[in-house]
Order: structure tokens, then C-alpha cells, then sequence
């Protein structure tokens, strides 16, 4: 590989990977652009009225969107550095599974409205608008579900065997002249029951067909809560680990915090921070723990 070469590939991952350039704004500001378009594309087309008048134009317009993101996504396998770790990414995999619905299409029209995945990749550009503090709230939530990712899926490996148990007891009370006429069908009944949807279209006539139901429903409450419960317990002690990382203490003149634990000046306005002593000790032994 040239210098020339590596310099214009290194620029070309400047751009499209980072924002801290002019161009790399840009790109990712079009990029948004572009997605929106393309999705707002595909919604209009799903409406009767305007596909029948704008349906070849919707069409090609998708084509036309598909072929620019193919050529942006073969663009980024180019310039990264680890092209491996860039595919088999998060990031990378959204990105290719935005593609694969347009082809998809010309084999199975009925998966054209896939497409609506493209919005997950609106999420990569959210720096551009300024929300670094809710990229920071997106990486503590996917850190927190990661770490107990184990604890729920036992939960739900619970919350399945509650749900067959009740299917099954419903399917023997209340049979097929009642309207349960398989135990998937009672599955059905006990998951939209269990999770309080409630849709109706099947419901227990028999008095015991009642308490049965009457008792999924309260554990229904309980089986909203505990994942939460879960999630959120984790998420608060993140945050409180992060928040003890920084020295607690404010700016006597711009009166703002987040300062490094051994800082004896504003990272903000460049004051003296006249910490004492007590306070320093305290946050150094949060930090320690």
C-alpha cells in the first residue's frame, strides 16, 4: 500500500467513523438525512392511497438509497483499520442487515417493510446533535442489561414454565367447547393474560377457568416488576460508581462539578478549588471501594 494510498484511507475513516472534523459532521448529518428519507420512503409506501399513484417512484427512490448505502458500507469495510471487528460488530451488523432487506425484496416483496431497521442507525449519529450525555445513559443501559443479562434469563426461563403450567390447567378446565383447543392456543391465552394485553378474544367461562385466570393476572404485576427491579438496581449502582470517579465538590466561582479527584484548579473557569481535606479523603475512599 502507497502513502498516498494509506493517507487517503486513513482520511476517508476520519470521516465517516468521527466527528471531530468539518467533513465528518457532514457526512453523518447526511447520513441521518438520508436514512429519515428512506424510511419515510417506505412508510408512504405502505399506504394504500399513495402506492397506487407513487408507488414506481417510492420504489426507485428505495433502489437509489440502497445502492448509495451498499456503497457506504463497502466504503467503511475499506478504511477501517480492523475490517473483521467492524463487520462482526454491533454497528456493523446493523448496517449490513439495513442493506439486506432491498434485496430481499426483489425475491420477497413482503419483507420490504424491514426496512424500517435503517433507524437503528440513526443511534450511531446521535453525538452529531450535541446528546453526548444520552450516548453516555445508552452505553450505562447496555452495560447494565449485559451484566444481567443471566439473572433475566433465568427469570424468563421461570416466567415460561409459569406460563405452560397455567396453559396446560386452563386446557383441561375449560376444553375445546370453551374455545381452548390446544395447549399452544392456551400458551397464547396465558402469555396475553400473564403480561395483562388482554386482548379477549379468548376467555375462561368456568368458575375455575376464573380463578386460574384471576391468579395470572396478579402474577402478571409481579412479572413486570421483577425485571425492572433487576435492571434497575444494577443501572443505579453503575451510576453511582461513575459519579464517585469525580471529586463531589463545586466551583466557588462557575459553580460547576465534575472535576478530576486530585484537581486543584476548574477544569471550567480555571479557579482554585479550595477542597478541604475532609472532603478529598471521603471521595478518595468512594473511589477505593
Amino acid at each position: 500500500m502507497t502513502d498516498e494510498h494509506a493517507t487517503i484511507r486513513r482520511r476517508t475513516e476520519i470521516i465517516i467513523f468521527g466527528t471531530e472534523t468539518g467533513p465528518g459532521r457532514t457526512f453523518d448529518v447526511l447520513l441521518i438525512l438520508a436514512i429519515l428519507m428512506s424510511v419515510g420512503a417506505v412508510m408512504l409506501d405502505s399506504m394504500a392511497s399513495i402506492h397506487q399513484v407513487h408507488g414506481t417512484l417510492l420504489r426507485n427512490l428505495e433502489l437509489i438509497f440502497t445502492l448509495l448505502f451498499t456503497v457506504e458500507y463497502v466504503v467503511r469495510i475499506w478504511c477501517v483499520q480492523n475490517r473483521l471487528s467492524y463487520i462482526f460488530s454491533f454497528w456493523g451488523v446493523i448496517d449490513f442487515l439495513s442493506l439486506l432487506p432491498t434485496y430481499l425484496a426483489i425475491l420477497i416483496p413482503e419483507t420490504a417493510p424491514l426496512l424500517i431497521i435503517r433507524l437503528l442507525r440513526v443511534m450511531r449519529t446521535f453525538r452529531v446533535l450535541r446528546l453526548f450525555e444520552l450516548m453516555n445513559e445508552f452505553n450505562d443501559l447496555v452495560g447494565v442489561l449485559r451484566s444481567t443479562s443471566r439473572s433475566i434469563l433465568v427469570f424468563f426461563s421461570l416466567v415460561f414454565v409459569i406460563i405452560v403450567v397455567f396453559a396446560s390447567a386452563l386446557y383441561v378446565v375449560e376444553g375445546p367447547e370453551h374455545g381452548f383447543t390446544s395447549i399452544p392456543l392456551s400458551i397464547y391465552w396465558a402469555v396475553v393474560t400473564i403480561t395483562t394485553v388482554g386482548y379477549g378474544d379468548i376467555t375462561p367461562q368456568t368458575p375455575l377457568g376464573k380463578t386460574f385466570a384471576s391468579m395470572g393476572m396478579l402474577i402478571g404485576y409481579s412479572i413486570l416488576a421483577v425485571p425492572t427491579a433487576i435492571v434497575t438496581t444494577k443501572l443505579w449502582e453503575r451510576m453511582n460508581r461513575r459519579n464517585s470517579q469525580f471529586l463531589q465538590w463545586n466551583c466557588p466561582v462557575c459553580a460547576k462539578t465534575g472535576h478530576a479527584l486530585d484537581a486543584c484548579f476548574c477544569k471550567h473557569c480555571g479557579a482554585e478549588l479550595d477542597v478541604p481535606a475532609e472532603i478529598r479523603s471521603a471521595n478518595g475512599s468512594e473511589e477505593s471501594k
